[in-house]
């Protein structure tokens, strides 16, 4: 495992990742920072954890749709547990920040 860092809205989170998964990683930290930027522009109003609980949600809608398009289809569902595994560590650090907001 690599020990890697991302960050979401100006906060570092040590990570530790697979090798083949470092850029992969970096790509999904990315994607979630320009969410929660997104939705916190657009819901000025709102507090942390509503915009952060409302990204997520709309990610998980994303994952979803994706999801369901591949089914039916054939494809290789080897990717998906690690993406899978990856975004449930996200995930994790996101609660972790949201504690760490309240």
């Amino acid at each position: 495992m690599k020990p890697i860092k991302v960050s979401i809205l100006g906060r570092q989170y040590p990570l530790r990742v697979n090798e083949a998964d470092v850029d992969m990683m970096h790509e999904i930290a990315a994607y979630v920072d320009e969410r929660f930027r997104t939705f916190k522009k657009e819901l000025i109003n709102q507090n942390d954890t509503t915009i952060m609980v409302l990204a997520c949600l709309s990610i998980a809608e994303d994952y979803f749709t994706a999801k369901n398009q591949l089914n039916g289809a054939e494809t290789s569902d080897k990717a998906l547990p690690e993406i899978n595994s990856s975004l449930i560590q996200l995930l994790a650090e996101i609660k972790s920040l949201n504690h760490d907001i309240t």
